[in-house]
Formats: C-alpha cells, sequence, structure tokens
C-alpha cells in the first residue's frame, strides 16, 4: 500500500487513500515524512487518525495516534539532523575557509563560535520551531550543522512535536464530537477549514519569536557603573 501513495500527487486523492488504509504503521511512515526533508502536511495525517481513532470499533486509539505520529516526527527530525551533521557540516567549513568565504568574512573559528552558541540556547528554537509552518522541517538542520548534543536536541525535538500533534489529534477529536460528515470530501474540506486558523496559530507564534529577538537585539543596554 505504501507504494500506492507514491502514485498519489493530489491531497484530495491522498487523505481518501489515508481515511480507508489508516494505521499506526501509516502514521509513523508519514510522520518521518513530513518531519524529514520531504514537505509534507501533517495536518493530513493526525486528525484524520485521530476522527477515525474516535469511531466505535476502530483499532486505533487517540492517545496511541499521538504518540506514534510524536515518534514518527522525532525519527524525520534525526534524519534531517544527521544529514546536515554528516554531509552540511563539512560544505559549510569547506565553504568558510575557502577564498570567497573569507571575503564575506567568515572562516572556521567564526563557524565554531556560532556552532557553541546555537548549542547553547538553541534548545528553546527547537520546541518553537516544531509549532511554526516551514520551520517545522527545518529547524533540525542548523541543529545537525551545529552538532546540537543529541540527548537536548531530542528531548525539546520530541516536546514540540507533541505539543503540535495533541493540538492536531484535538482537531480530529472535536470533528468527531461535534460534526457528521456523510463523505471523506466533507472531513477533507472541514480539516483544511480548521487547519487554516491552526497556520495563522503558528505564523503568529513565529512573528512573536522574531519580534522577542529583534527587542532584545536592538534594545538600549544600560551600563553598569
Amino acid at each position: 500500500m505504501i507504494l500506492d501513495f507514491l502514485q498519489l500527487f493530489d491531497a484530495n486523492d491522498f487523505f481518501r487513500w489515508f481515511v480507508d488504509n489508516a494505521n499506526y504503521w501509516f502514521v509513523f511512515v508519514f510522520m518521518i515524512i513530513e518531519s524529514s526533508f520531504i514537505p509534507f502536511p501533517s495536518e493530513l495525517v493526525v486528525p484524520p487518525a485521530a476522527y477515525l481513532a474516535m469511531q466505535q470499533g476502530s483499532s486505533m486509539n487517540i492517545y496511541m495516534v499521538v504518540v506514534v505520529a510524536t515518534l514518527g516526527a522525532l525519527v524525520g527530525a534525526l534524519i534531517n539532523y544527521y544529514l546536515a551533521l554528516w554531509i552540511g557540516r563539512p560544505v559549510v567549513y569547506a565553504f568558510a575557509n575557502s577564498r570567497l568565504g573569507h571575503i564575506l568574512l567568515l572562516d572556521s573559528e567564526k563557524v565554531n563560535k556560532a556552532e557553541q552558541y546555537f548549542d547553547k540556547h538553541g534548545a528553546i528554537s527547537t520546541f518553537i520551531g516544531r509549532l511554526i509552518p516551514a520551520v517545522r522541517q527545518l529547524i533540525s538542520i542548523p541543529a545537525g550543522l551545529a552538532r546540537m548534543n543529541i540527548g537536548t536536541f531530542s528531548i525539546f525535538t520530541s516536546l514540540g512535536a507533541l505539543t503540535w500533534n495533541v493540538i492536531l489529534a484535538l482537531l480530529g477529536y472535536l470533528l468527531f464530537k461535534f460534526f457528521q460528515f456523510d463523505t471523506k470530501q466533507e472531513l477533507l474540506d472541514k480539516v483544511e477549514e480548521y487547519n487554516a486558523y491552526l497556520t495563522y496559530f503558528g505564523y503568529g507564534i513565529g512573528i512573536i519569536c522574531v519580534l522577542f529577538i529583534l527587542y532584545n537585539v536592538l534594545k538600549p543596554h544600560s551600563k553598569k557603573n
């Protein structure tokens, strides 16, 4: 069945296919894909899985959907982390030590300082990044480039992914609790409608974080006597 997915290019087709075939294995696999370097919306996986888990006679449990989705997200994030560590990091250092890198005022020492800074302050960035659309998949890359402590990375990635998956599962629960759908298309339309609000919520978090960073960078520093 997983090969059938490779032939699906339309979100509507995938959604219908997923509703017909949803199980823990597919939740896990597609969340790995969503969290790795392949762009794929988790909103098409967790809400319908949670919705189906609430139905009588379902083979899935909504709590396990959240757990499995979070594990899948962690595995996908680790793929990005190690790709950045093994492939991206040597490329960055080679560029920093190149003639062009020196022209741009880069060198290995500055890159090393940047790594140390991210390793020290990157935990909260990793957590918050999991809640922001378009950043969710990318936040693992600077962590890998900076050789962020793998234990810290895994913990904060898991916490961020867990928070996001709880929100998505809650959406699936609310759809089951307060709506009745005669067709898969009606369910998809409602998921997409509420997903738009979640997207705005994620962008709002991103804007607040950027403003907070700018405030701390630009605010006048008091002089010590």
